[in-house]
């Protein structure tokens, strides 16, 4: 029979999979021989049976109950004892870290007989009956569903009329028999008196809630699977919540925010775990228990330099000390901001725990388009309104909201989404908010940690802040601030400003810019370190889209070894429109011919600038490629002109000859009609224009000591036939041109069909390029400009995508394709040259299936240029290769 449950002394950090990331820790802690409560977990192989079926998978129950009984018998206490009872934590944890988005029960025992048991054992009555309405509230909650504002509300009317020193026990024993009255209202039955028929029902829901609707939004954003499930965790319980020598908290082995080395963490005395996380009570600083506890407070620190060295990462850990012993109960690899993740990369490979290359797969390319995002420029600006915890870098401005509702229906631009704390029903709104600011919490509380874990900018525990989310209104003083305000944070400092604080570049865009020098800063420092690592190790070439001289000396400056899609279609605007609209409009050869003569010195002097910014690289340029009928003005605009003259009986003119010329050439369709190699064919000299003025420019170069490396790429080719065409024209012109150095001509490879016969069209083909974004949309028969308004977010929220085609290729329908493609060019054209052109060059999870398919180089934005060499970095660590070819 399948096991299904596994003591912490049964396992490993190595078992994931099984166990969940939270129930492998422990097994791993325990091993270390660390202080972990006893226990055990129930897989994740028990929750999919369950999700499947609806009901637990036979023999899971006497499973529990045999480990039950071996953590009752270490203990030397029993569950249900009315004496002396054993109380159960029961924790969800999956494979992949999601911080407060399933379930946690604790207390799991108390009942009517045992809290008596437990308030004489421990010697404080008003601890166990807290301990006791904590129960009911979070199994009301979780288990039957029952609004936690209806404890929330019970609760704080409670504290409201007690004392300095909280609720005292009659107090707490009254509320536990108001909540009993909650609980009977809303289910229909009272409050289980049973301790097994509470663990087994707490089970079932931590396994349910892996499907709650936060938790799927959480998984959607973060790209986790839907099918992994959640291992569940049953411990002994530890009290935090015994007095003043009890407390619990939650610590990092490095600032999860810089990487800076130190203590960071949040600590409360007389308090249970959930009360750290979830920002209710104001914490204070990890150090504050050297004071509190100075024994507890070193074991703590040798603790979480042995789990550092062990795990040879950043360590976030959460324990719980119970009358001045201490407990450790939850270790994991810590998430931390883009900054920090730079700087511990390296620190760790200086003290020698992780090597270079291990560093390199310490970052992502994420992680570093962040890090180019600008910062507030403070300098002038006028003093903030209150300061609180930065707890996730960033400079976000937006228009206050008080709720997630709002946050995420927000049309009308940027929102900074502001609560006293957040909760994880708040995660759609702190998805769709530029920022998040919170007047209570700090660096491990909710809001802090999935703001870390987005990328998003949060400002914690801003204590001046009142606010009413009632009244859409916090105040500061005398200030009022009311829901739809503009305002500012900074998640590194803390500061909040009324309205709008300008930006300036980051340290990082500047360094990569070539302002800064890598020496000058430590995370600047950290970023070339890891960089230049990426370009030494990679063997995925790494080129730009760039269009014009401008473009091309930025993408250079930022790292970028050629044009891999010069656009001409761009140099055909403004101004030059008027000679395209001449060549359209040409009933004769001869205003054609004149037309493509004016049009020749202009497209001439653009390619200079081009191979004068990039010389030396190669410059690969796409002939015309979109309909002609986009440069003229459109359809209905022209009617309504020509309409209007007529109506007041003028004559229309050039309009009316341009209405008839559009008419002419509409198509029902354009992207599938008449563009790319089919208007090289059918317009006479379009193309040869375009490639004599590559051919001068390229000589002009040459003349002026230049190393020009042009590359003619032929869009939208269908068949061989169509690139032979326009190849034996190319170098007719070519041989014309005196002084013209060899320049190759490739194609893209953008239709399915051109992937599919690429071994015939490698024939005539030097170079192919992939354009992915065409080849997207023609496998799957979109309209990029049409379906992402329209359909996407109901793919994407029913998990259909689980993220766009656009956004990251999609490896098994166009993959296929491109792998053909790779492999049958060169099977007909050995050493034939591949790259891609399309927007998924500068997706760090594209480029490592492009490069698993054997490309020679991406090729994006420019600003995108640093982010697709540090991915083609790791993607080589990662497939074990190393070369001193960066190309």
């Amino acid at each position: 029979m399948r096991k299904y449950v596994y003591d912490f002394i049964e396992g490993d950090r190595s078992r994931a999979d099984l166990l969940g990331g939270k129930g492998a820790n422990l097994a791993e802690m325990t091993r270390l021989g660390l202080p972990v409560p006893p226990g055990f977990t129930v897989t994740t192989d028990a929750c999919r049976a369950y999700l499947a079926t609806g009901t637990p998978p036979d023999g899971l129950y006497e499973e529990i109950n045999t480990h039950l009984r071996q953590v009752e018998a270490r203990l030397d206490r029993r569950l249900g004892d009315p004496d002396d009872p054993l109380l159960l934590a029961v924790r969800s944890g999956g494979r992949y870290s999601m911080p407060g988005m399933m379930e946690t029960i604790l207390d799991i025992g108390l009942n009517d007989v045992t809290v008596a048991g437990l308030a004489a054992h421990a010697g404080d009555e008003r601890f166990a009956w807290d301990s006791y309405r904590r129960l009911i509230q979070m199994f009301g909650h979780t288990v039957h569903g029952i609004p936690a504002e209806e404890f929330a509300h019970e609760l704080a009317a409670v504290r409201a009329t007690a004392g300095p020193g909280g609720p005292n026990a009659e107090q707490l024993r009254d509320l536990v028999d108001t909540y009993k009255k909650i609980f009977t209202r809303h289910v229909g039955h009272d409050f289980p008196q049973a301790p097994h028929e509470q663990l087994f029902l707490a089970v079932g829901a931590v396994f349910s809630s892996w499907r709650s609707e936060r938790a799927r939004v959480y998984r959607r954003q973060e790209r986790i699977p839907d099918d992994l499930g959640t291992a569940v965790n049953v411990m002994a319980m530890v009290f935090g919540n015994l007095g003043p020598d009890s407390g619990t908290g939650v610590a990092f082995t490095r600032d999860p925010a810089t990487g800076a080395p130190g203590v960071y963490g949040d600590y409360l005395t007389d308090a249970q775990g959930e009360d750290v996380v979830a920002g209710i009570r104001n914490t204070v600083p990890l150090t504050e228990l050297e004071r509190l506890d100075p024994a507890s407070f070193h074991r703590l620190r040798q603790i979480m330099t042995t789990l550092e060295r062990h795990y040879r990462d950043l360590c976030d850990v959460e324990f719980t000390i119970e009358r001045g012993r201490l407990w450790m109960l939850q270790t994991r690899v810590g998430k931390r901001t883009a900054a920090a993740a730079f700087v511990i990369a390296t620190q760790l490979a200086d003290e020698g725990l992780i090597t270079a290359d291990e560093a390199l797969t310490r970052v992502t390319g994420a992680q570093l388009a962040q890090l180019m995002f600008p910062a507030f420029d403070i300098d002038g600006a006028a003093p903030p309104l209150a300061v609180g915890v930065g707890a996730s870098p960033g400079a976000a401005v937006g228009r206050v909201v008080f709720d997630s509702a709002a946050a995420a229906a927000a049309a009308d631009g940027p929102v900074i989404l502001v609560r006293p704390e957040t909760n994880p029903d708040d995660l759609p709104g702190m998805i769709a908010a530029a920022g998040v600011l919170t007047s209570r919490g700090g660096k491990t509380s909710h809001a802090a940690v999935v703001a870390r874990g987005m990328g998003r900018t949060c400002v914690c525990g801003a204590e001046a802040l009142r606010i009413d989310v009632d009244r859409g209104e916090f105040t500061v003083g005398d200030r009022v601030v009311r829901a739809g305000e503009l305002i500012s944070i900074d998640g590194t400092s803390g500061r909040i400003w009324l309205g709008e604080v300008p930006v300036q570049p980051s340290p990082v865009a500047r360094y990569l810019a070539g302002e800064l020098r890598p020496e000058s800063d430590p995370l600047v420092a950290a970023v070339h370190r890891l960089l230049g690592h990426a370009d030494a190790v990679r063997t995925l070439g790494v080129r730009a889209n760039a269009d014009t001289p401008e473009d091309a000396r930025r993408a250079r400056r930022l790292g970028a070894a050629g044009i891999g899609l010069c656009r001409t279609e761009h140099m055909f605007l403004g101004e030059r429109r008027a000679l395209v609209e001449r060549l359209i409009l040409a009933d004769e050869p001869a205003e054609r011919d004149a037309a493509l003569d004016a049009l020749l010195p202009l497209q001439r002097a653009d390619f200079v600038g081009l191979l004068a910014a990039m010389d030396g690289l190669p410059v690969t340029v796409r002939l015309l490629d979109p309909p002609l009928h986009e440069f003229l003005p459109p359809l209905a605009e022209l009617t309504a002109r020509v309409a209007r003259a007529q109506a007041r009986g003028e004559d229309p003119g050039r309009d009316a000859t341009l209405l008839a010329a559009v008419r002419r050439m509409h198509e029902a369709n354009p992207m599938l009609g008449l563009r790319g190699v089919r208007l090289g064919l059918v317009v006479p000299g379009l193309f040869a224009v375009q490639v004599r003025a590559l051919a001068e420019a390229a000589a002009q170069r040459l003349r002026a000591g230049g190393d020009p490396r042009p590359e003619i790429m032929v869009p939208l080719v269908g068949d061989v036939r169509e690139l032979a065409a326009v190849a034996d024209e190319a170098r007719r012109v070519l041989a014309e041109v005196d002084g013209a150095p060899e320049i190759p001509i490739g194609t893209m490879v953008e239709t399915p069909r051109a992937a599919l016969t690429a071994g015939e069209i490698a024939a005539e083909a030097h170079f192919f390029s992939l354009g992915t974004n065409d080849l997207t949309q023609t496998t799957w028969a979109f309209s990029r400009d049409d379906v992402e308004g329209s359909f996407f977010p109901a793919y994407l929220a029913r998990g259909i995508f689980p993220v766009s085609p656009f956004e990251r290729l999609d490896v098994s329908g166009v993959g296929r394709l491109v792998r053909l493609a790779v492999a049958e060019g060169r099977a007909a054209r050995p050493g034939l040259t591949v790259g891609v052109c399309g927007e998924h060059g500068g997706d760090p999870d594209s480029i490592a299936f492009f490069a698993a398919a054997g490309l020679d180089y991406v090729s994006c934005s420019p600003y995108r240029v640093p982010v697709a060499r540090l991915a083609a970095g790791r993607v080589a660590v990662a497939a074990g290769t190393d070369s001193s070819d960066s190309r």
